[in-house]
Formats: C-alpha cells, structure tokens, sequence
C-alpha cells in the first residue's frame, strides 16, 4: 500500500506522476532525452543500462518495465537484457557496453566510487565522453527514479504481460505525454 494517497490502479512511477503533474513533466523529459535522445548508444543499450540500475537497487516496477522496454527495442531479446541485468562481464554485449555497465554500476554504489581508471577502460573500448557522460547520468536518475517509486512503496503490478506492454508503449512512444492521469478531485 502507497505510502501516501495515490491515484488508485496506476502502477509505479505513472501514480506518482499522476499526483504531482507538475514534477512529472521534467522528469519525463529527462527519461526522454537519455533513453530515447539522439545518441551514439543505442536505445536497447541505454534501456539495458536503465534496467541493469533498477535491477541493482532492487526496484521491482523500474527493472522490470525497463527490462521489457530494451527487450523491445532488441527485436525481443529478454534473454539478452537479462544477461546484462544479472552477469554483465559475461553477457554478449560489446567490450564498449561492458565497461560503461560497469560504470554505471560504480555509480550505483555511489558517484565517488567511479575511478579514471574506469573512465579510462571505457575509452580504450572506445566510448566517447558523450557516452560515458550519459552512461554516468541514466545511472544516477535511474536511482532517484527508483527510490522515488520505492520511497512512496507505489503500486508494482506482477502480470508479466503488463510489463511487456508498458515497455512496449515506452520503446515505440517514448515517455512524453500530453495529458498525465491526474487525482480525481486533486491532490
């Protein structure tokens, strides 16, 4: 049961959403820009680095809406993301992948905890500072999201399919809306 009163059958982040529209729009705007912005790093990559986060801190409705979003944008692939959620130095996934995951897993832990030696393993595999720059930053949201949905114990739906369609809508529509759900009768 949510913390606080929440929009009653929005799962996750959406009920959250749904009760301060306001704060949604930004950070919706910022899950657009770093999941389906223009990059060099794909949006299966960047969805896998989102899921691989929330997997790490255990948030059950981000790992497993972003594990279907990158599966989606891999032609299927839930096999795959979920080698990368759960044994990323063995997962088949570029050297370039491997070494922002684990970038992306210091961050996790904690931002100090990113050394340049790891910076530096990254380059050698051949990210740019864009990448790595992202990389850092889908890491540190994907844990304000993650504790932002954990932190008002919101509503994690467990229908498999459920997970399937909702990453579906966010590979193919992204996560800009024009209208959030919002409380009947307001906050």
């Amino acid at each position: 049961m949510p913390h606080i009163q929440l929009p009653e059958g929005l799962p996750g982040i959406v009920s959250a959403f749904a009760f301060r529209p306001e704060t949604a729009q930004p950070l919706r705007a910022l899950a657009e820009v770093l999941l389906r912005g223009p990059s060099t790093l794909t949006r299966g990559e960047r969805e896998m680095i989102a899921a691989f986060v929330s997997t790490r801190n255990d948030c059950y409705f981000c790992q497993t809406s972003h594990r279907a979003a990158a599966a989606h944008h891999l032609g299927g692939d839930y096999e795959l993301v979920d080698a990368v959620r759960f044994d990323y130095p063995n997962a088949p996934v570029s050297a370039k992948l491997k070494a922002l995951l684990g970038i992306a897993g210091k961050v996790q832990q904690g931002g100090k905890n990113v050394t340049a030696e790891d910076v530096a393993r990254a380059r050698s595999q051949g990210a740019t500072d864009l990448e790595i720059h992202d990389t850092v930053l889908i890491a540190a949201a994907f844990c304000m999201y993650n504790r932002y949905v954990d932190g008002l114990a919101t509503f994690a739906p467990t229908d498999p399919q459920l997970y399937d369609e909702m990453g579906a809508r966010m590979a193919h529509e992204g996560y800009i809306r024009v209208a959030e759900p919002t409380m009947a009768g307001g906050r």
